[in-house]
């Protein structure tokens, strides 16, 4: 039976050292760090996000500011509201909640926030900084990913990685992620030919497919390590692309659904905040200094 890998386990490490890195700021008489979230419209699964949010970030003692505007609200409004939060110097983060309602461009809308306080890493500018290695923001998924791996000092120089699924929100990224790390790395997608084949020679398997219990053992080298990003819903439950009772069998460490990823991302988010503040001591996930 392969290990399990507990992304509460994890999170709760991350979340130690953003309270540290918090209280030693109100110690000195500094300000918390303030996120300011902006909703639009009335989108079922992101009033539940900004309120898990708003919850997490009150643990944390993070300053979480809602903004909700009206399903009818003009793209100049929205991008105004966007241009207040940039110049306020209070505001430490932004986050702009996806999807917009359909009458909004979102580009032009993601355009509008200043990159330095992207801690979504969503326009533009940001997801340019980090392709190209600059500093910046980090995605907050495929940072999930890379924190897990990284948690249970998982090798990755010279191993084999096979990321299935090429979405720019978590494939693409991950990749990049990975061949940062020395990984050889290989991304799949629908179109990929004897999948099985590809994936069966991977020592870390990223699955990033939107297919509950699409991946059994068959796909699975032994030994491998498993990251399952997938969240789906069946059977009233949420599920993962893997089969985890099936793949856990033959897989060295795989991450459950839920329990896995999903545990860390929000997390993440808000650690992103806290290193956008100017006395940031350069540290990883963990609180160790680099």
């Amino acid at each position: 039976m392969g290990e399990i890998i507990d992304g509460k386990k994890v999170a709760a490490t991350v979340k130690e050292n953003i309270k540290e890195f918090i209280r030693s700021r109100v110690e000195v008489g500094n300000k918390v760090p303030t996120v300011a979230s902006i909703l639009i419209g009335d989108d079922g699964g992101s009033i539940y996000y900004q309120n898990s949010q708003f919850k997490i970030a009150a643990d944390l003692g993070i300053d979480y500011k809602k903004i909700n505007l009206p399903s009818s609200c003009t793209e100049e409004e929205a991008i105004n509201t966007i241009k207040q939060l940039n110049e306020d110097k209070g505001i430490n983060g932004i986050i702009l909640l996806l999807p917009l309602p359909a009458s909004l461009d979102e580009k032009k809308i993601i355009a509008a926030i200043d990159p330095s306080k992207d801690i979504d890493c969503l326009t533009d500018v940001s997801i340019g900084k980090f392709y190209s290695g600059n500093d910046g923001f980090i995605p907050c998924t495929p940072r999930s990913v890379m924190t897990l791996l990284d948690y249970y000092n998982i090798p990755l120089e010279g191993k084999k990685a096979v990321v299935v699924g090429r979405s720019n929100v978590v494939g693409k990224p991950v990749a990049q992620l990975l061949l940062q790390k020395n990984s050889t790395v290989t991304i799949c997608h629908s179109r990929t030919n004897d999948l099985k084949d590809v994936c069966s020679e991977a020592d870390i398997l990223v699955v990033a497919m939107g297919k509950p219990h699409f991946i059994d053992k068959s796909y699975v080298k032994k030994d491998a390590v498993v990251i399952d990003v997938g969240t789906s819903s069946l059977n009233g439950k949420i599920t993962g692309d893997v089969l985890f009772d099936d793949v856990v069998t033959k897989a060295a460490m795989i991450t459950p659904v839920p329990g896995g990823v999903g545990s860390l991302t929000t997390t993440l988010l808000f650690l992103n905040v806290c290193e956008a503040m100017e006395d940031y001591d350069s540290k990883d996930s963990f609180g160790n200094r680099s």
